[in-house]
């Protein structure tokens, strides 16, 4: 039975169990398609900068094996561990074929990492997007999570909502060419080189939550979801302002259409506009402000309007709103973008995970007590 077959790896805790924990209040882990790097094309804004070979590798601190090993090798009782969960299988609900494919759990990371993250990414930065991808399923296989599902046949569906999932027939054909073998042999690498590892604290599986860019800072859990996680804490990013394509964005709109996207009406939206920002998060976004004395959140205004992030300037004309952001995504976990600038550094998968991930391990999901 696969939920079975998965509580072998992952220790719920008592409370857990005993309350009865209401998952669908844990923050979606989606990244969103204004969230995720995948929305750039491969090549975008790389600049020749990834996937040259230049970056050297830096072995983990904490455990004395690199992230690459990590599936390989350990006591018989481990490999025999690791092939239980091997023999895991996700279900996921095709939503534009209608259908329901079933595949094995690393087929299904690869499938992720495939659909998340550009190919031309740094190794490293796609092995921690990997893992990142292995934590999510393992957790909500684990937790019976059953959010954002229509049906009881599927686990998981291939949108936003869950992580964006190629099926294997899309996949080969996913690129033509010369690429094509390249490619398939770097996504495949990245994923049995991570085979069965997971991101921990506390010996329990994180909820990995990524984006696309910072704007230099990530972002404290509490504020973007109502729940703070001790390993989601705000971490500086320097790397996406010099490499990413989406870290700076400027859009324009009416005056008309930004009253009517904020729900104002009336003297609210005759009155001179007025915006001011009343307080900013930890990550330097926007928390709340006012506009034309009516409150909002920094995240409510990013939503309403369509913008890349909730951190953004602005100048008002005479009937126009020019809005500038700064960074892409809501701004929790993991920086897609960022993590490629650590690979490039030098950082290896396991760094930028510890990184990102405030007082994470990286580990074989089979070490986890039952």
């Amino acid at each position: 039975m696969l939920l079975g077959a998965t509580v072998v790896f992952i220790r719920l805790s008592v409370t857990e169990i005993s309350a009865g924990r209401d998952v669908s209040q844990l923050p979606a882990f989606g990244a969103g398609t204004a969230d995720s790097a995948r929305t750039v094309p491969d090549q975008a804004g790389l600049k020749g900068q990834a996937g040259t070979g230049s970056a050297k590798p830096a072995r983990g601190d904490d455990s004395g094996r690199a992230a690459s090993g990590g599936g390989k090798g350990g006591t018989k009782e481990e490999t025999e561990a690791e092939g239980a969960l091997d023999r895991i299988s996700v279900r996921i609900y095709l939503t534009e074929e209608n259908r329901i494919e079933t595949v094995p759990l690393e087929t299904y990371v690869q499938g992720v990492l495939a659909g998340e993250m550009p190919i031309d990414f740094e190794l490293e930065a796609l092995k921690a997007q990997a893992i990142a991808a292995r934590t999510y399923i393992v957790r909500r296989l684990s937790l019976g999570d059953r959010s954002g599902m229509n049906t009881d046949k599927a686990d998981v569906t291939d949108t936003i909502e869950h992580q964006v999932y190629v099926p294997v027939a899309q996949l080969a054909r996913k690129w033509t060419g010369d690429q094509e073998k390249a490619n398939l042999a770097k996504l495949k690498r990245a994923v049995e080189e991570t085979r069965g590892l997971v991101i921990t604290y506390g010996g329990e599986p994180i909820q990995a939550a990524f984006f696309s860019t910072s704007n230099g800072y990530t972002e404290n859990s509490e504020e973007y979801w109502d729940q703070p996680l001790p390993y989601l804490r705000s971490v500086a990013s320097p790397w996406d302002a010099d490499i990413s394509p989406r870290y700076k964005e400027t859009v324009t709109i009416t005056k008309e259409q930004f009253y009517a996207k904020m729900g104002l009406t009336g003297k609210k939206a005759s009155a001179k506009l007025s915006i001011k920002v009343t307080d900013r998060t930890d990550g330097n976004r926007i928390k709340s402000l006012t506009i034309n004395g009516e409150p909002f959140s920094g995240r409510e205004v990013r939503e309403r309007l369509g913008l890349a992030s909730s951190q953004f300037a602005w100048s008002v004309k005479k009937d126009a709103v020019t809005i500038t952001t700064y960074g892409y995504g809501h701004g929790v976990g993991m920086s897609q973008w960022g993590a490629n600038g650590m690979a490039q550094d030098g950082k290896q998968a396991e760094d930028i995970l510890r990184y990102y991930y405030t007082g994470t391990k990286v580990e074989q999901a089979s070490k986890l007590p039952i």
